[in-house]
């Protein structure tokens, strides 16, 4: 099993605010992105592709106020939008760095190594997703809980498989390389087993309070996005 840096999950409030904290924190305009009627959210993605995180990107994601999910009964949304603590965090602090993505080439695999490994850890049922773009339609899988959480604080990667197209492969470069990725976790040994089991290399681990850290070469030099433990 071999799990690959996908993306970076920047939660937002709206879309406005995500738009606005990019412009003043990373020093860029996000590029389009587009809507996911399964879930009611909507993003804008940028590319931070590098050397040691090839096809990587990252993307800004909130709550499509016009669109009601189409996910049936009271399952939740993706990346913990749904929950109140999170959204409230967002209100008074702004967009942040709250998860982070994991491609595989086999995502029922993966899931399956996950649960033979570290069985106490639930990531999900794989679900079917797509979405429209102007370079055509994007599909994927992707595991998602029913209740929605990202797990470990978000440390724990939600893994991806994405069919023909990748989003990168159409994204243009945007000024800004992920250089960097960490992880702080009160349980890191457990945090570290789950990783191994998936093949997850691309982010040193720390024992202590609960953070993700990502770090950027941008137009403003170098930033260092947190989640904080929310």
């Amino acid at each position: 099993m071999n799990a690959l840096l996908d993306h970076l999950v920047i939660a937002a409030r709206t879309l406005d605010e995500g738009r606005q904290w990019c412009e003043a924190t990373l020093g860029v305009l996000p590029g389009a992105g587009g809507k996911h009627p399964l879930m009611g959210t909507h993003n804008l993605l940028l590319n931070v592709a590098s050397l040691g995180f090839p096809l990587a990107y990252l993307e800004i994601i909130a709550i499509d106020p016009d669109r009601r999910p189409t996910r049936a009964g009271k399952l939740r949304r993706w990346f913990d939008l749904d929950d109140a603590m999170l959204q409230l965090a967002l209100a008074r602090s702004g967009p942040q760095l709250v998860h982070l993505v994991a491609r595989v080439s086999n995502a029922a695999s993966a899931v399956h190594a996950l649960e033979r490994m570290a069985p106490h850890i639930d990531r999900g049922h794989l679900i079917e997703a797509s979405r429209e773009t102007a370079a055509g339609r994007l599909d994927w899988r992707i595991s998602v809980r029913d209740d929605g959480q990202r797990l470990f604080y978000g440390a724990l990667p939600t893994l991806i498989q994405w069919g023909s197209v990748h989003p990168v492969d159409t994204m243009p470069a945007s000024g800004l390389e992920l250089i960097g990725l960490a992880a702080v976790h009160p349980r890191v040994d457990s945090l570290r087993s789950a990783l191994d089991a998936i093949g997850f290399d691309a982010m040193d681990l720390k024992q202590g309070p609960p953070n993700l850290i990502a770090t950027l070469n941008t137009p403003r030099g170098v930033v260092t996005l947190e989640s904080k433990g929310h």
